[in-house]
C-alpha cells in the first residue's frame, strides 16, 4: 500500500527538515533534504507554485482561488483542534444579505374570522392631543394607533414587549424597509443554534420573522433605538405580550401603515406598566 505523507512539514536546522508519514495505521519519521521534498510534494499534487487568489465578490472558490488545503482564498488552514469538530460546530454564516429584498412578495391576508374583533383594523374616535400622521403605540390595550384629521384614527391590533422588554417614550420613523431583513442580536446567536447561521441577518421574505413591512424607529438625537414596528409570519402573537420591545402587526396591517406613514412621522409608545 502507498504511504500517505502528512502535509505539516516542520523544518529543523540548516538543510534538512523531518517529513511525517503515516502508513496503515504506524507513524514512522525520516530525515529528507529540502530538495527531496520539494520533489516529492510537487509529484504528488500537494505543492503549489500558483499563488492564492482572493475569492470574488461573490464568495465563491473556484479551483484558481482555493489553496490545496481546500480553503478559500487567503484564509488560513484550521487548526487541528477544530478540523474534526462535528460539522453542526461549524454552521457556515450566509453572506449579508440586502436591507430588504429585491422580490416583492405577495402578501397573505388572514381572514377576519382569525382576529379577534377588538385587534381587527377600524377606524375609531380619538381624542388626543397628537398631531395627524402621528403613531401611537398603548401597550396595555395592545392597539397601535395612526392619527387623522377630525379627531380620528385608524386602529390596529398589535403584539407588544413581554415582561422586562417593554418601553415607553418618543421616537421617529428614520427608516422603512419592503420585507426586510432581520440580524438577530449577539445575545440570540450565542444561546440560539437555529438563530447562529443568521449572523449576518436573514434574507426578507415570508418567513422572516419582520415580516412584510417595518418601520425604524430612531431617537430624537438620531441613534437607531433597535425597536421596530413591523409584521409578522405568527398572526397568533397579535394581541399578546411576548416581543423583545418590537411592535407587531399583521402583514396585511403593517403594509397599510407603511402606505400611509412618512420618514419623520413622530411615534409615542405609551406603557401603562400592566
Amino acid at each position: 500500500m502507498k504511504n500517505t505523507i502528512s502535509r505539516r512539514i516542520f523544518l529543523g536546522g540548516g538543510s534538512a527538515a523531518t517529513l511525517l508519514a503515516a502508513s496503515t495505521g504506524a507513524a514512522r519519521a525520516q530525515e529528507f533534504s529540502i530538495d527531496a521534498i520539494d520533489n516529492w510534494l510537487r509529484r504528488n499534487g500537494g505543492y503549489s507554485l500558483n499563488p492564492i487568489r482572493p475569492e470574488d465578490a461573490t464568495g465563491s472558490v473556484s479551483p484558481a482561488n482555493a489553496d490545496p488545503y481546500g480553503n478559500r482564498g487567503g484564509q488560513q488552514p484550521m487548526p487541528p483542534s477544530q478540523a474534526y469538530e462535528p460539522q453542526q460546530q461549524q454552521q457556515a454564516i450566509a453572506p449579508r444579505p440586502p436591507l430588504e429584498s429585491l422580490i416583492d412578495f405577495p402578501i397573505e391576508r388572514v381572514p377576519d374570522s382569525k382576529i379577534k374583533p377588538q385587534f381587527r383594523r377600524q377606524l375609531v374616535q380619538y381624542n388626543g392631543p397628537e398631531w395627524p400622521g402621528t403613531i401611537v403605540v398603548d401597550t396595555k390595550s395592545r392597539h397601535l394607533y395612526l392619527m387623522r384629521d377630525g379627531g380620528q384614527a385608524l386602529r390596529f391590533g398589535v403584539g407588544v414587549g413581554r415582561d422586562g422588554f417593554r418601553w415607553q417614550g418618543e421616537a421617529y420613523v428614520g427608516r422603512k424597509a419592503r420585507w426586510p431583513r432581520w440580524t438577530p442580536p449577539a445575545e440570540m446567536v450565542a444561546r440560539d443554534p437555529h438563530a447562529a447561521p443568521w449572523a449576518n441577518g436573514m434574507p426578507g421574505g415570508p418567513d422572516n420573522p419582520l415580516g412584510a413591512r417595518a418601520l425604524y424607529l430612531f431617537d430624537m438625537t438620531g441613534k437607531d433605538t433597535l425597536y421596530r414596528i413591523h409584521g409578522t409570519n405568527d398572526p397568533s402573537s397579535i394581541g399578546k405580550a411576548m416581543s423583545s420591545g418590537c411592535v407587531r402587526m399583521l402583514n396585511q396591517d403593517i403594509d397599510e401603515l407603511y402606505r400611509r406613514v412618512l420618514v419623520g412621522a413622530r411615534v409615542v409608545v405609551l406603557n401603562h406598566g400592566t
